[in-house]
């Protein structure tokens, strides 16, 4: 059964495959079914995002259609990046340096006042129009330095409650299992397979 993630992010169509692959959906990115498609990210949350990356891939596919939207929200700036996560510090600015203006920003934050979540929002739109909402939430702290090698994004600065390290630390296994993004995808694995009971034939010409 084939599923598309509307997103050019090879980071995230590695962590959506692990998890979804595994229940019997094959997870197709964007470079691969319509990689001239340029989305858009105008809303003021992350579910106005996911929606509206979701109804473009969808109208032009018309597959089963999964998008999202996601970001980093410290409570000592005031919530920020948010929304804004994969564009703060400018558009062309790598990961390394989005997270390394973070820590600048929060260079004399004590431990205790350094409290964040990733958050997570996602829409799946199957082929008939029909949209569901799914969130996820992973609470945790700001590190004083980048730390580990591993994931992508914030992984590097960011530790997940219960844990000493950081998600770049921690290895993809381990984040796959409590992430924001593995949260709300373990809700639409429970939805998928509430709704789907028999194999999906994909329309002619997807």
């Amino acid at each position: 059964m084939k599923l598309l993630f509307a997103t050019f992010n090879p980071g995230k169509v590695a962590e959506v495959r692990w998890l979804l692959e595994q229940a019997g959906w094959q997870v197709l990115s964007l470079a691969e079914v319509c990689p001239d498609l340029k989305l858009q990210e105008t809303g003021a949350t992350f579910e106005e995002n996911a929606r509206q990356k979701a109804r473009a891939a969808a109208q032009a596919t018309h597959m089963w259609t999964l998008a999202e939207d996601s970001g980093l929200e410290v409570g000592a700036l005031g919530g920020e990046p948010g929304v804004i996560s994969a564009r703060f510090g400018g558009r062309e600015a790598s990961d390394q340096e989005r997270s390394r203006a973070i820590l600048a920003r929060m260079i004399a934050v004590p431990d205790e006042h350094r409290r964040a979540r990733f958050r997570c929002v996602m829409c799946l739109i199957d082929p008939a129009g029909t949209e569901a909402v799914f969130e996820g939430v992973c609470e945790g702290r700001i590190a004083h330095h980048l730390r580990g090698a591993s994931g992508f994004g914030y992984d590097p600065i960011f530790i997940p409650d219960g844990y000493a390290q950081t998600f770049a630390e921690l290895g993809m296994e381990v984040k796959n299992r409590i992430s924001h993004r593995a949260k709300a995808l373990q809700q639409l694995i429970r939805h998928l397979q509430g709704r789907v009971r028999e194999p999906i034939t994909d329309r002619p010409g997807t």
